[in-house]
Order: structure tokens, then sequence, then C-alpha cells
């Protein structure tokens, strides 16, 4: 294992963690109050349920290295979505009030790297991957 590698899995595991914990709090602070605000801003209140189970068990499974790449566009397509449909008017830095979309873009692009870089030595999926072909 080089440095690279290992940084990489530090990215990866901090990631996954960074939206497991998002999406573990949209449902611990009751979901019904994420669909509210996703209809306050013009998104189907469904959509709370898909984009928290989708960062709940995306974290998880990032965190493991299980199915990288696709989790990582998923997370691209949320935080596309978490600024250009809430975040963006506040500015990159926020109104002093409400934090802008910094947080929000350094995960859209920790998202980008993952789906294009190659799958780390030091995932549960590329342990899967060797043991079949051996």
């Amino acid at each position: 294992m080089n440095k690279n590698e290992f940084g990489h899995f530090i990215l990866r595991a901090i990631l996954g963690f960074i939206f497991f914990i998002h999406g573990l709090s949209k449902f611990q602070g009751g979901i019904s109050n994420t669909a509210g605000f996703f209809d306050s801003i013009g998104i189907p209140g469904f959509m709370a349920y898909i984009v928290a189970g989708i960062e709940l068990a995306g974290g998880i499974a990032l965190i493991l290295g299980i199915g990288t790449k696709i989790v990582s566009v998923l997370f691209a397509l949320i935080m596309l979505g978490a600024i250009f449909t809430a975040k963006l008017p506040l500015g990159l830095l926020g109104n002093g009030q409400v934090a802008g979309y910094e947080l929000d873009l350094i995960l859209l692009a920790a998202s980008i790297y993952f789906v294009l870089a190659k799958e780390s030595p030091l995932s549960l999926e590329n342990k899967l991957t060797q043991s079949k072909a051996n």
C-alpha cells in the first residue's frame, strides 16, 4: 500500500461517513420535517426519503468500498440538486445566518473524484473481486 492508496481510502471513508451522518440526521430529526422542507423549495416531499436512504446506505457502502462509482454518481446528483435548488441563492459562503454551498461543493468534487478514479485496493469490492479471480 502506498500513500496515494491510503489517501484515497481516507477520503472515501470520510466522504461516506459525512453522507451517512447526513442521512441518519434526516431520519432522526424526523424525515417528515425534511419532506416538508423539500416541498417548500419545490421538490416532491417523497424525494426526502430517497435522498436520506441514499445518503444512509450509500455512506455505509462508500466506507466499505462497495459500489463506489455508482454511489458516488448518486452523491454527486444529490449535491447538484442541493446546490441548485436550495443553496445557490445563498452564495458560496451563505448569508450570515445560513451556510452557503461551500460544503456541498467540496462533497460534489470528492464524489466526482470517486466516479473518475480507479478502484482502490483498500476496498471490500476489490477484495471480493480478487478472491473470485483466484
